[in-house]
């Protein structure tokens, strides 16, 4: 892994000539910036002969680094395995391998409904860049895992226990939160790999409950959505991480514009890319979304403009805009367009930090919760691995004429 160190700091010289042939200055670029950040932060957990899953930053700046059980344990090993597919060089093949297994053990967790964003984002980019049949396996493992977290009688997966911790002081019985739907591509690819329908049954149901349950007229969404175990009725509509139970948390919005983006994608159900571009529309078409497309933490929020920006929801958008471009919707340059805008706000100075600045982390202001006092104003893993995710989508459209 020393000789990973060296190759790394090396690569960082010529990896605009040789990281796309074809590409524009802009791709070229935010990879090339990409190699040499990441790269410093991988200088610093070799160092360490251990491995160190960055998250964010703490008060006093130093680097937060998680457990497997984190939820944000996949986004790390997901950006290398993005450094590896944007680069194509074989020894991000190798780093990428090693930070997804530090983490296998996530795919056994059942108290946990976040093993899609652990075990898909690390394992699955690894299984589509690889074919391995070792990453099938664990795949499959944590789809067995999360659908121990389906309750039949509500037709949905329980994200979180409320036996413990604050969420027990909610008065909840069983939450459910728009996060959720990130997780359901696990389900539906351990279909795919495994033949056993029930992953998909699962999310299907759990994707139609969320799209009847979880949406304003507007298009937004809340946050969380309380179902009685007994009856499967709705118990309230409420917010964890938002202003307010009706305001429009802004990542909530990223997490249902994607999440039924690849819904669509996984069924070929209209309704769940009608209720992505619905929600998709809101978040564009809102009062105060600032002009740099990059949204306050809450587009409710009481003190807009002098609120924070969280550039988590918007990299996430745009990921999300560069697939629907490629899907059968209306003017669908349009969305690339809308998407590239947010991209060259998040590769600007206001948004991406300086070279060997900010943890090592590729992009500055995301907001985790401010309800919680935690990661506020703060760089997060999950905002850099969408933005790889992004800049891989565009690399694709612009250069290989397909968005995979």
């Amino acid at each position: 892994m020393r000789q990973l160190i060296v190759w790394l700091c090396a690569f960082s010289f010529v990896s605009c000539g040789t990281a796309t042939k074809k590409g524009n200055n802009f791709i070229r670029d935010n990879i090339d910036f990409a190699v040499r950040q990441i790269g410093r932060e991988i200088e610093t957990i070799e160092a360490t002969e251990t491995f160190l899953n960055p998250v964010t930053l703490r008060p006093d700046s130093s680097v937060y680094y998680c457990q497997y059980s984190d939820w944000r344990s996949g986004f790390f090993p997901g950006s290398v395995w993005y450094l590896y597919d944007l680069t194509g060089d074989e020894r991000y093949h190798e780093l990428a391998h090693k930070c997804s297994k530090a983490i296998e053990e996530a795919k056994n967790l059942t108290w946990h409904h976040d093993v899609g964003f652990m075990i898909y984002n690390s394992f699955g980019n690894g299984l589509r860049l690889t074919g391995d049949a070792e990453y099938k396996e664990i795949i499959v493992q944590a789809a067995k895992s999360l659908s121990t977290r389906f309750r039949p009688v509500a037709g949905i997966l329980q994200s979180w226990d409320v036996i413990r911790g604050w969420q027990s002081e909610r008065g909840w019985e069983c939450p459910v939160i728009i996060d959720n739907l990130m997780n359901l591509e696990l389900l539906f690819e351990a279909t795919k790999l495994s033949g056993n329908p029930s992953f998909r049954d699962i999310a299907v149901s759990h994707a139609n409950r969320t799209l009847a349950e979880q949406f304003r007229p507007d298009g937004s969404c809340y946050h969380v959505v309380d179902y009685s175990l007994e009856d499967g009725s709705v118990r309230n509509r409420h917010t964890a991480q938002g202003y307010s139970h009706e305001s429009a948390w802004s990542r909530g919005q990223a997490w249902a514009i994607y999440g039924f983006t690849v819904c669509y994608r996984q069924t070929g159900e209209r309704k769940f890319l009608d209720q992505a571009l619905a929600t998709f529309r809101f978040m564009r078409n809102h009062k105060n979304m600032p002009d740099d497309l990059i949204p306050y933490w809450d587009m409710d929020a009481p003190c807009i403009p002098n609120e924070y920006r969280d550039v988590s929801s918007a990299a996430c958008i745009a990921s999300a805009l560069y697939e629907i471009s490629a899907m059968d919707v209306e003017n669908p340059q349009d969305y690339k367009v809308y998407a590239d805008r947010i991209m060259e706000s998040l590769a600007s100075p206001a948004y991406r930090a300086e070279l060997g600045t900010n943890g090592n982390f590729l992009l500055m202001h995301s907001v985790g919760s401010i309800p919680h006092n935690a990661e506020v104003d703060k760089p997060l893993n999950y905002a850099d691995y969408y933005y790889l995710e992004a800049l891989k989508r565009k690399r694709n459209i612009e250069e290989l004429g397909y968005i995979a």
